[in-house]
C-alpha cells in the first residue's frame, strides 16, 4: 500500500474536521444524509452521463494505482535488462527463452520475446511505443474521470445549499431555527468543494504522476531492448540508459 498517499488523504479531511472542532463545531455538524445524497449522487450521475462505461470502470480500477500501486525501480529494472544483454552476448538472442519465466515485468517479457523471435528492430519500437501510447490513453482517460466529478462537486454542492435554503424559507414558522437551517444547508456545499479539493482532483493528479513514472520505466525497457537486439556492449548500453533516464526526469522538472 502507498501510504503516502493515504497519509494525504488523512491529513485533508483530518484537518477540515480538526478545523471545525476548533472553532467550537462538532463532527455532528458536518453529517448530514441529504447533503450527502445530493452532491456524491449528483456528481456520481454527471460523471456517469459524461463517459462511456468502460472508463469508469478503468477508473475504478485505477484507484490501486493510487493506493497498491508498485514501487517503480529504474535501477533495477537498468540492472535486469544488462543481465539479459549479458546472457545474449554470450549464448546467443535464443538463450533469453530459458529467461522469460524470470522476467517479472509483463512488457519487457513481451520485448525480449519479439527479440527471440528475430523481429526486426524498427517493428520492435514501432510495436512497443504504440503500446505505451494505448496505455496511456486509457490512463489518462480514468484520470479525467476524477478531474471531471472534481468539477462537477462544487456546483452540485451550490445546489444542495441552494435547495436546503429553499427548504428553510418555506418553513419560516419558527425564527430561532432559519439559523441553524442555513447553517444545515451549508454543509452541502462543504460537501462538494471539499470532495473535489480533497479527493477527486487530487486522486486525478495521483494517477497521472504514477503515470508519468509507469510511461519513463516502459520508454526504458524500450531503449533496452532495442540494445539487447542489436547486441550493445553491456558499459555502454548502461551509459546509455542513465543517461535517457535522467535526460527524462530533467524534461518532467
Amino acid at each position: 500500500m502507498d501510504l503516502i498517499a493515504l497519509f494525504g488523504l488523512m491529513i485533508g479531511i483530518g484537518a477540515v474536521i480538526a478545523g471545525n472542532i476548533a472553532e467550537g463545531g462538532t463532527t455532528a455538524h458536518l453529517v448530514q444524509a441529504a447533503a450527502a445524497i445530493i452532491v456524491f449522487g449528483g456528481t456520481f450521475g454527471a460523471t456517469v452521463l459524461s463517459f462511456p462505461f468502460k472508463d469508469l470502470i478503468t477508473a475504478f480500477v485505477s484507484l490501486k494505482v493510487v493506493f497498491f500501486s508498485r514501487k517503480i525501480d529504474f535501477e533495477k529494472s537498468i540492472e535486469d535488462i544488462l543481465d539479459l544483454l549479458v546472457i545474449a552476448r554470450k549464448r546467443g538472442l535464443l538463450a533469453l527463452q530459458e529467461e522469460l519465466d524470470r522476467i517479472d515485468d509483463p512488457f519487457l517479457k513481451r520485448g525480449i520475446t519479439y527479440v527471440i523471435d528475430g523481429i526486426s528492430p524498427g517493428i520492435i519500437k514501432e510495436s512497443l511505443q504504440q503500446e505505451i501510447y494505448a496505455y496511456e490513453e486509457v490512463i489518462r482517460r480514468s484520470a479525467r474521470v476524477y478531474d471531471s466529478a472534481g468539477g462537477y462537486a462544487p456546483t452540485i454542492g451550490i445546489i444542495g445549499a441552494i435547495l436546503g435554503l429553499i427548504h428553510v424559507l418555506k418553513n419560516v414558522v419558527d425564527p430561532s431555527k432559519i439559523g441553524i437551517g442555513i447553517a444545515t444547508a451549508f454543509v452541502a456545499t462543504i460537501y462538494g468543494v471539499g470532495s473535489a479539493n480533497l479527493i477527486f482532483i487530487p486522486i486525478a493528479k495521483r494517477i497521472i504522476n504514477k503515470l508519468e513514472d509507469e510511461i519513463l520505466l516502459m520508454e526504458l525497457m524500450v531503449e533496452g531492448i532495442l540494445g539487447i537486439e542489436a547486441g550493445m556492449n553491456p558499459y555502454f548500453l548502461r551509459t546509455k540508459l542513465e543517461s535517457f533516464l535522467r535526460e527524462r526526469q530533467k524534461e518532467r522538472i
